[in-house]
């Protein structure tokens, strides 16, 4: 059994407590006389801060209170004003860096508002410290990804000005096409290229499918390219490294330097709760000093954010703890594990990761009136689609997937029975 130094399951009591000390340490608008904050507590008159259910509902009261976690607090000082809530997301960023993400040393990062954030985050991080370090201009830097990637990746480039490599996919195991790969880093190289930013997938959006970062580590040596890999484990960080302890997708690989999580999908936090880590030293690539007024100026893409989704993500990680967790986990991976099992009885075509909880269809095998009936996500609004996902999440429960079962069944026995006569 694993062991976890920081994450811990804690009860609602002392959460509450140990929040409300945290809130109390914070800035109170309300008997404060401070007069040179641009920004204050929500609005009395909407939002009724003396509601009694307060007092039970730590995460509604930091809501209201309205901390802004403006800049990186994992980096030198940061605005004392939200000292208290800042030291919850200091805890956060702590725990996933070091009991999921297995790494030995302190890192740097924040809460997001979301995976596309994160990524762009990243992505600008690398190409400055390219610029920073070695002289570099953006037409040597490329930015490279496999064609399942999330499509926050073309926004990076777009925004950074920097090209953008596309790696094809084997269509059946959405492997990476290794000779692919070696093919388009060798253009790469050829046209000039001489520094590349990689985003590795760990749970890609259609698929759940996750690159191995070491075969493109493996390239970029062979072409001695100085490279940075970033991570992109929006949807995966909570499920695949949790029932998958032999992951390489942490910083107990030498290749990695940042992972994008998001705490809006598989942890159940508000939407516009993302997260960002990187190793130490790396995001003061990105420190805005024109931002003067800011205590310890800020290293983040998105500025002012609320400290209250930093708050959502530490009550859930210590409600559950490491272990039970890891129990909830593994009942959605067995729910999606015996879906698969009777699609395979059925001859059905579909794509699936052993360690996440994402099946996804190959369309010619499912008629389009079941999967709108049961909400199927196809990879393609087009009609030329090729998949249709299913995604096992909290509220997909096994019987909502046996009547799926069940009328796929039906479906294909009425098909058989047409093809007979």
């Amino acid at each position: 059994m694993k062991e976890y130094k920081y994450w811990k399951k804690i009860g609602v009591e002392i959460q509450k407590e140990l929040i409300s000390k945290a809130l109390a340490k914070n800035i109170n608008y309300s008997q404060s006389p401070v007069l040179g904050l641009p920004g204050t507590k929500l609005d009395g008159r909407v939002f009724y801060e003396q509601a009694e259910f307060l007092k039970e509902a730590p995460f509604l009261q930091t809501i209201v209170q309205n901390p802004n976690h403006i800049g990186c607090h994992t980096v030198g000082e940061s605005e004392p004003f939200f000292q208290g809530t800042q030291d919850i997301e200091k805890d956060v960023i702590q725990i996933l860096s070091k009991d999921i993400l297995q790494s030995q040393e302190d890192c740097d990062g924040y809460v997001t508002s979301g995976g596309t954030e994160a990524n762009i985050q990243a992505c600008w991080m690398y190409r400055n410290l390219f610029i920073n370090t070695f002289n570099a201009n953006c037409n040597e830097i490329f930015l490279i990804a496999s064609q399942d990637t999330h499509y926050s990746v073309n926004k990076a480039a777009n925004l950074l000005n920097i090209d953008l490599v596309i790696v094809p996919v084997d269509f059946d195991t959405r492997e990476i096409l290794s000779d692919q790969l070696d093919k388009h880093v060798y253009e790469a190289v050829k046209n000039g290229k001489k520094y590349a930013i990689v985003i590795s997938n760990a749970g890609t959006t259609m698929f759940g499918s996750v690159d191995s970062p070491d075969d493109y580590a493996s390239v970029f040596i062979k072409y001695d390219l100085n490279f940075k890999l970033h991570i992109d484990a929006a949807f995966g960080g909570f499920i695949y490294p949790i029932v998958n302890q032999n992951h390489n997708i942490g910083f107990n690989n030498k290749h990695v330097s940042s992972v994008t999580m998001d705490a809006h999908k598989m942890l159940q936090a508000p939407y516009g709760t993302g997260i960002f880590i990187t190793r130490k030293g790396l995001i003061d690539n990105v420190f805005t000093k024109e931002a003067k007024y800011v205590n310890g100026m800020d290293t983040t893409l998105s500025g002012s954010r609320s400290g209250a989704n930093a708050v959502a993500i530490w009550m859930i990680l210590q409600t559950y703890g490491p272990h039970q967790w890891l129990e909830k986990m593994k009942i959605l991976n067995y729910r999606t594990e015996v879906c698969c099992q009777e699609l395979e009885k059925l001859g059905i075509g579909f794509y699936r990761d052993s360690h996440m909880n994402i099946i996804t269809i190959k369309s010619a095998d499912l008629p389009k009136e079941l999967a709108v009936k049961f909400g199927l996500i196809p990879d393609s609004h087009d009609e030329d689609n090729n998949w249709y996902k299913i995604v096992v999440m909290d509220h997909v429960q096994q019987e909502a997937l046996n009547d799926f079962i069940s009328e796929l069944k039906e479906f294909r026995s009425k098909e058989r029975k047409v093809l007979e006569n």
